[in-house]
């Protein structure tokens, strides 16, 4: 993925963003206080680029995108699209907003209506937000948006359950593209596809986005595409961004230990460097389902699995501290100067 000028103004902001659930209570016993699935997380997105925001499950990467899509509520921090908060829009500033923003999800079937053919799916977003009612001037519209997307119009009288799973995942796409969005939210669109169609669906973003100029905050839990669909890196975990980074440079030079132990599980070609990557992997103890539970405690929410973890760790959450080549991160050993790649 080719890379923007850094100084292109940011089209998505999000600031010490907050998302709590409220806890289901005992019968008996003590008060739950809510579970705090986003926590104090920032992070920009330039306009015609594209941010991988990167995980395991139960990182909070979903949440951070229902709360941009105005799915959850927020309890703190602000998201800020071209300069303005999403959260006290209503009526139709919220409906323009809902055409400027628009999202992508990870199973194309249940995101098409079953029962509504490929035109009245696309055409749809069309009535309600262009205001062009169904007939002939609205089906050039359709079919012109499928090929946008690879697709041809004989597909248009199809029902989803007559396309292949690529085709499904075209047809969401060609569905966002019909309000001429500023932005699109992709939740894990390529999760649910085979690899080859994954390769055809990434390809397809980016041309898009070198067309027409579209930003894209692209969730994944698979870092091998995050490396070719993104312009820039964000790593959560347990609900906190623990590194953010230009891609190459987080690739290249993880500074947290987390984001390095997700890097170890990519498969590489090399032999010697896919056993030095099991080895990391092995000094990396437990999941993120064992150490949710201790995710309250003041130090860092990795510290509990990290193979580096000093004392400090556990009693302090680290600051952020900027990266040599771009970034943050989040993580003691590299405030207090110990490189991450001696210590392995």
């Amino acid at each position: 993925m080719s890379t923007r000028p850094t100084n292109t103004p940011a089209l998505l902001s999000v600031q010490n963003l907050r998302v709590e659930f409220s806890a289901r209570q005992p019968l008996l016993g003590s008060h739950r206080p809510p579970m705090r699935a986003v926590n104090d997380v920032s992070f920009a997105v330039p306009t015609g680029t594209t941010l991988a925001l990167v995980g395991e499950s139960g990182a909070g990467k979903s949440t951070v995108a229902r709360a941009i899509l105005r799915l959850v509520q927020i309890q703190g921090g602000q998201i800020l699209v071209d300069g303005h908060d999403v959260a006290p829009l209503s009526g139709a500033r919220l409906v323009e907003y809902r055409r400027q923003v628009q999202a992508v999800f990870q199973d194309p079937y249940s995101a098409l209506n079953p029962s509504h053919i490929v035109s009245e799916i696309v055409g749809e977003l069309i009535t309600r937000h262009r205001g062009i009612r169904p007939g002939q001037a609205r089906n050039k519209l359709v079919a012109d948006l499928l090929h946008r997307v690879g697709l041809g119009d004989y597909l248009m009288e199809r029902l989803p359950e007559e396309l292949s799973g690529g085709q499904r995942q075209r047809v969401a796409i060609a569905r966002a593209l019909a309000v001429e969005p500023r932005l699109i939210v992709c939740d894990e669109p390529t999760s649910a596809l085979d690899v080859s169609i994954q390769s055809q669906i990434i390809n397809l973003l980016a041309d898009l986005q070198a067309r027409a100029g579209l930003t894209y905050l692209f969730i994944t839990h698979n870092l091998t595409v995050a490396r070719r669909i993104s312009h820039a890196v964000a790593v959560m975990y347990l609900g906190r961004l623990v590194e953010t980074g230009p891609t190459e440079r987080v690739f290249a030079r993880p500074a947290h230990p987390y984001t390095a132990m997700l890097l170890a599980a990519c498969p590489v070609p090399d032999p010697v460097q896919q056993r030095q990557r099991a080895d990391a992997r092995r000094r990396v103890n437990g999941d993120i389902r064992q150490t949710s539970a201790d995710a309250g405690h003041g130090g860092c929410p990795f510290a509990n699995r990290c193979p580096l973890t000093i004392d400090i760790c556990r009693q302090v959450m680290p600051i952020p501290t900027e990266v040599m080549g771009g970034g943050i991160v989040r993580c003691h050993g590299y405030t207090r100067g110990s490189a991450l790649n001696q210590a392995k």
